[in-house]
């Protein structure tokens, strides 16, 4: 990990640059930083109020930080000189790098640093609230706090709209970080998280340059219990080509950032909004064990509404117990249903005593979460002073019980900032709206579960590519290849298409045949493929018409009784290295796209849980009468795995389709394998 002490806490700051420096260096001094500033500008006398000095040479100290914010070409000596003079770190603001192509630049950046700490290129820098530093070059409404969620993003615009956001999300720190050329992602999660400060992370990620770094990093986060929140781009084809020319970044497989979140528990979410709020409910207690919830609410339009956006979401509404339902019938009027959701009614409206007393006993009843929903009316002909009655009662009652508690607003400007920040400094979560409030409940729940499994995680592993030219093996091959590492394939014959009826009674009838070729990778589409064949002349029928398509052909014994089709496969991917896949298989694959990746090495409880995920396996561990061997499915999962470890660097490709499941075992009816030679 790169120290990067000095340049996020910095005590003395060198600006070198015009415009862009005269902002930062005002940032900074409203954020109240006390330390040295030093100005550079070879032309210019004063810069935002306050002396210059003409180069870089003539800073009279190692300072700790530095903002350098003059084109490409000429950054590059700025950075030797403070190299040189020993600064403890410098963001690279000048865009015109690996963005742009130009990776050579770029390289002649990182050696003129010569080790010390490089943030960018192509970077808006960052506003440290903790530090009261803003190597910053715009504008920020950003407060010092004294304990915060911190930001990392590769979009400099991104950043800056958290900088000027109104949200009631105490942020301590934000970062743009650019193109990563020296302090990459994983260097700030593994800083940050030793932060006690710092109550959560929220990364926007286009793409990681360094994967097995950042694995390190987030099993660290992981461990220190520090939640991160991330906001991936690159789903999408046209998301990935903009990741790609924005920073350089490829966006890599987006299943694989999927599997690479799920194993450290990193919560991904779709839109800025949840990301926010997310952060912001993760600030206020941390991860919850589960999205059990309650809700309150003085209409039946939004208890109904919030139980029909729940079935979108892991979350849950279950109904009180026996012990809680009459304490909470006791503090309402005789007409009220006392159901999960809550409609409360009016009748304890505006009178803070009742309001209290009724929240505290729903709060008792062993929710994970208990929510009012309260639009505030923020419009100035509006007296809010009701509404926020309620939402006191709901801090009191939060404070009187211990439970996790939230104020949500339906919609997101129903929660004026000042009475965001009085509940967010008692403890309850101010969320601004509802569907963004769900899913930081689900998300915070996701998260709370990792955590509480104890089995290790595996290293990740950077990628690696060996061997030479690419080999495509026939299914006979694979099969063989894969049955030395434990996979079970059916009893099959080699030969000549002339002998395939001398096999087939070798092995017993029935027997499918199938035309034995490298070369025809789709053999059921170019007619190679004859199943469920009984008798001789079925098999000599058979064969004569195979022998149009290749000399050989494979005779197998016929599985039969399968209660499941799966399918396990082996990709690579310049970032992750080999990756397993597995899901429903035949030849419904490509129609119902029910599949999970898995990074490897895995484990066999990670394999396990990622069966359970799929629809298919409902198949399998029991439907209509007819169950399938799930231990059988885990065991040929197990088994493709460790031929990708065995092979680690030269496997391309497997294709395991379909994996027959049985009441008793589990059989690789097909196989195909590309690989480099060694």
């Amino acid at each position: 990990m790169k120290t990067l002490t000095r340049l996020l806490n910095p005590k003395s700051i060198a600006f070198v640059g015009g415009n862009e420096c005269a902002i930062a260096i005002r940032r900074t001094r409203e954020l109240g930083f006390t330390g040295t500033i030093y100005a550079v500008h070879p032309k210019r006398d004063e810069l935002s109020g306050g002396p210059t000095l003409k180069s870089p040479e003539d800073i009279p100290e190692a300072v700790d930080a530095a903002f350098i914010a003059v084109k490409n070409e000429p950054t590059i000596e700025v950075v030797r000189a403070l190299a040189a003079k020993g600064c403890g770190g410098a963001v690279i603001y000048a865009a015109g790098f690996a963005e742009t192509g130009n990776t050579e630049l770029q390289r002649k950046l990182l050696a003129a640093a010569n080790g010390m700490p490089l943030m960018g290129p192509n970077c808006y820098g960052f506003v440290n609230t903790l530090s009261r530093a803003a190597l910053w070059p715009d504008e920020t409404g950003l407060e010092p706090v004294e304990r915060g969620v911190a930001l990392i993003t590769q979009s400099g615009n991104i950043a800056c709209n958290f900088t000027m956001m109104m949200r009631g999300l105490p942020v301590a720190s934000v970062f743009s970080i650019g193109n990563q050329v020296d302090v990459g992602m994983h260097d700030m999660v593994e800083t940050l998280s030793a932060d006690p400060r710092i109550s959560a992370i929220g990364l926007h990620v286009e793409g990681l340059p360094d994967v097995a770094a950042f694995a390190r990093a987030a099993a660290l986060a992981r461990q220190r219990k520090v939640p991160i929140v991330v906001l991936k781009t690159g789903r999408s084809e046209q998301g990935a080509k903009v990741a790609m020319s924005h920073t350089s970044s490829l966006a890599g497989a987006d299943t694989l950032y999927d599997a690479l979140f799920e194993r450290y528990g990193i919560a991904r979410m779709k839109s800025v909004s949840a990301f926010a709020e997310t952060l912001k409910f993760l600030h206020n207690g941390g991860p919850i064990t589960d999205s059990r919830l309650v809700s309150l609410s003085c209409s039946g339009g939004e208890a109904a509404l919030v139980a029909d956006m729940a079935l979108e979401k892991k979350v849950s509404f279950p109904p009180f117990n026996a012990a809680t339902k009459p304490r909470v019938a006791a503090t309402l009027n005789e007409y009220v249903a006392i159901d999960n959701p809550l409609d409360y009614h009016t009748f304890i409206w505006g009178q803070p005593e009742k309001l209290t007393a009724t929240f505290t006993e729903v709060l008792k009843g062993g929710f994970d979460v208990g929510m009012v929903i309260l639009d505030t009316p923020t419009h100035p002909k509006m007296k809010p002073e009701a509404w926020a009655t309620t939402a006191r009662a709901m801090a009191a009652a939060s404070q009187a019980t211990g439970a996790r508690a939230a104020v949500v607003a339906s919609l997101s400007e129903g929660m004026p900032l000042s009475l965001a920040d009085e509940l967010s400094q008692s403890g309850v979560a101010p969320m601004m709206g509802l569907d963004d409030a769900l899913t930081a409940f689900e998300a915070a729940a996701f998260i709370g579960r990792n955590w509480a499994r104890t089995e290790d995680l595996p290293e990740m592993l950077p990628p690696v590519t060996k061997g030479s030219e690419e080999r495509i093996f026939s299914e006979s091959a694979a099969k063989e290849l894969l049955k030395k590492h434990g996979l079970s394939v059916p009893e099959g014959i080699v030969c000549p298409a002339e002998d395939a009826v001398a096999a087939a009674e070798r092995l017993g009838y029935p027997v499918t045949l199938k035309v034995s070729s490298a070369a025809i990778a789709h053999k059921t589409e170019a007619g190679g493929v004859v199943l469920n064949l009984r008798t001789a002349d079925e098999v000599r029928e058979a064969a004569q018409r195979m022998a149009k398509l290749a000399p050989d052909v494979l005779v197998e014994r016929m599985v039969t009784g399968a209660v499941a089709e799966l399918i396990i496969g082996l990709t690579s991917d310049p970032q992750f290295g080999t990756a397993l896949v597995v899901g429903a298989g035949g030849i419904l694959t490509e129609l119902l796209k029910d599949s999970v990746t898995l990074i490897l090495p895995t484990t066999r409880t990670e394999i396990e849980r990622a069966l359970k995920t799929l629809k298919v396996w409902t198949l399998v561990e029991g439907f209509r009468g007819k169950s399938g061997d799930a231990e059988a499915v885990i065991r040929a999962v197990e088994a493709v795995a460790d031929f990708a470890n065995a092979n680690r660097g030269y496997v391309d490709e497997v294709d395991v389709n379909p994996l027959l499941v049985l009441k008793d075992g589990a059989v690789a009816v097909d196989a195909l394998i590309k690989m480099r030679k060694s």
